[in-house]
């Protein structure tokens, strides 16, 4: 099929995802103020662009993060050393860069070794991956291949006394389809105007009989995924293959292994809260190894056909407890205006990957620009009015917390929703009105097409003006649309302006991943030199004008 029949099936995963992952649950949209809207003469916005597309250094940043240093798992080794390679790097420049410390957040993980393969009925190799914050195996296992198919739980019956020292898989196969439409492309210029017009939909809301019904049915499907696990974890398995979620083709959707605890009432309730990156969660994973698709569901119609495989695994971790804080990645660059210094523009990218792949896309791509916009803005000698401060988060994958933490203590703190007050305001904190704007680039290595303007409509004219002079470069769109699922949402959900760039979603894909997002193939090969050079030079654009700007970045307006 042809490019339009891909983007626009993009597009309305978009449309799904921007719905279903962008909660902006306090603030509502404000109408545009009429006002001057300011941009840079355009000798500085000339010396901008050409030292981010002339001189670029972008791919050197995206390269050592990923050929050298690899994948960044939140505290592990390879994060401790991409983050302190940041800040020196930034320092280097002349921006004022530290680490700042949150926490404590829990225990780093590595590998160290690992080995597996299908030993019967005949030998074959496969794909897999050990799962992160797995326990390592008692050297190597090999055993019978046991697949868990259930239903309900008066399935459990045929397993009891059937699974100690076997290899278990757990998850249900994966069918697979042939994909006509190839690996990811650009937007189209009709997906770019559908963005421009989006509106929000409106949708009838639900009743509280529909709300209890559903949340019944998740309640239920947990329920009996966890007795499934304790089962397993009662008869005393001793690895648990899962199935890749996503991916086809030898691209493997890797993330952690789960806690899996014995039914015991004792047990259950002093592990509730407790995370696999947790000491404590330690005696209650069992060995986790995540397989493509291909190899899993091969094991599975085996299974079927009445044939008993047997495989060798071997994993061999490492965890760290030598430092359990976690660290964001600061640096800045003092305003020079008397009156405005102290107020503070932002952009940022998380720092921390998966582990199967070297973190490319995601989000070494996004980290690498963020170091480069800081770069450019230093190279060309121009004097901000307010304080530019670049961000590289850690542990966005596991929750956003980096960012999270970040905002509760530089700017507001929002408490939990409860039945008397479903929608908490924020408590803000004394630099909350300090902040103009947050700006963060997560959704792949494609060129910037545009920003989400995050329900806020008085941002618009200014982004749609500032966009102008990269219309040549593809970045022209602006759309009311909200992108969840990154640290901006730290932000919005404070109320404060956090937007995301609009990228060509490419490999990365719009929905998590045919091939790079969170897998085993998200590398340096997908990254695009001059896609990171346009998105480095725009977004150094974008946060030096909200630098210079009189006033700060219109705000949304709190419903009440």
């Amino acid at each position: 099929m042809k490019n339009i029949g891909k983007t626009s099936q993009q597009l309305v995963t978009l449309v799904v995802l921007g719905a279903l992952l962008a909660p902006s649950l306090v603030f509502g949209q404000a109408a545009a103020p009429a006002r001057s809207i300011y941009t840079a003469p355009k000798a500085e916005l000339d010396k901008i662009t050409d030292e981010g597309m002339n001189r670029s250094q972008v791919m050197a940043h995206i390269g050592y993060l990923t050929d050298v240093i690899g994948p960044r798992l939140t505290n592990s080794p390879n994060f401790r050393r991409a983050s302190e390679w940041a800040r020196d790097t930034m320092a280097k420049w002349g921006t004022k860069a530290s680490l700042e410390a949150f926490g404590p957040w829990g225990r780093g993980w590595s590998l160290k070794s690992f080995s597996i393969a299908v030993t019967e009925p005949t030998y074959k190799s496969v794909l897999a991956f050990p799962s992160a914050w797995t326990t390592s195996t008692k050297g190597p296992v090999t055993a019978e291949v046991v697949f868990i198919d259930v239903k309900d739980e008066k399935d459990f019956e045929q397993y009891k006394g059937k699974l100690k020292g076997k290899i278990v898989m757990i998850s249900a196969p994966r069918e697979l389809k042939n994909d006509p439409l190839g690996l990811g492309a650009p937007f189209s210029e009709e997906d770019l105007a559908r963005l421009a017009n989006y509106v929000k939909p409106s949708t009838p809301a639900r009743t509280q009989e529909q709300t209890d019904a559903s949340r019944l049915e998740f309640a239920r499907k947990i329920a009996f995924l966890f007795k499934t696990q304790q089962l397993v974890a009662s008869e005393g398995a001793a690895v648990l293959l899962e199935n890749s979620q996503r991916g086809s083709g030898g691209a493997v959707m890797v993330h952690n292994a789960t806690i899996t605890a014995p039914p015991d009432p004792t047990i259950v309730k002093t592990l509730a809260g407790v995370t696999p990156w947790m000491k404590e969660a330690e005696p209650f994973v069992i060995p986790t190894v995540t397989m493509a698709n291909e190899d899993y569901n091969r094991l599975v119609r085996l299974i079927r056909q009445g044939v008993t495989p047997k495989m060798t695994v071997d994993i061999q971790a490492q965890f760290h407890d030598e430092d359990l804080m976690a660290y964001n990645t600061i640096a800045e660059i003092p305003g020079t205006d008397p009156q405005s210094k102290d107020e503070i523009v932002m952009l940022g990218a998380h720092l921390d990957s998966w582990h199967a792949g070297s973190g490319a896309t995601d989000n070494a791509a996004g980290s690498g620009v963020v170091m480069e916009a800081m770069r450019i803005l230093m190279a060309t000698g121009l004097q901000p009015r307010r304080t530019i401060r670049a961000a590289l988060w850690s542990g966005e994958e596991q929750g956003l917390h980096g960012s999270k933490a970040y905002v509760e203590k530089h700017f507001a703190q929002l408490p939990k929703p409860t039945k008397e007050v479903p929608k908490p305001q924020p408590v803000k904190g004394a630099d909350y009105e300090k902040l103009s704007v947050y700006f963060n680039l997560d959704n792949g290595a494609g060129r910037i097409r545009g920003i989400y303007l995050m329900d806020n409509a008085a941002a618009k004219p200014i982004f749609d003006e500032w966009l102008k002079p990269f219309h040549s470069l593809g970045a022209k769109t602006t759309t009311m649309m909200s992108r969840g699922a990154s640290d901006h949402i730290s932000f919005d959900n404070v109320g404060l302006p956090g937007f995301g760039f609009m990228q060509d979603p490419l490999n990365y894909m719009l929905d998590f991943g045919l091939r790079t997002h969170h897998t085993n193939q998200d590398s340096l090969d997908y990254i695009q030199a001059d896609d990171m050079k346009q998105a480095a030079t725009i977004m150094a654009a974008f946060i030096y004008q909200a630098a210079m700007m009189d006033e700060k970045m219109p705000r949304k307006e709190a419903k009440q």
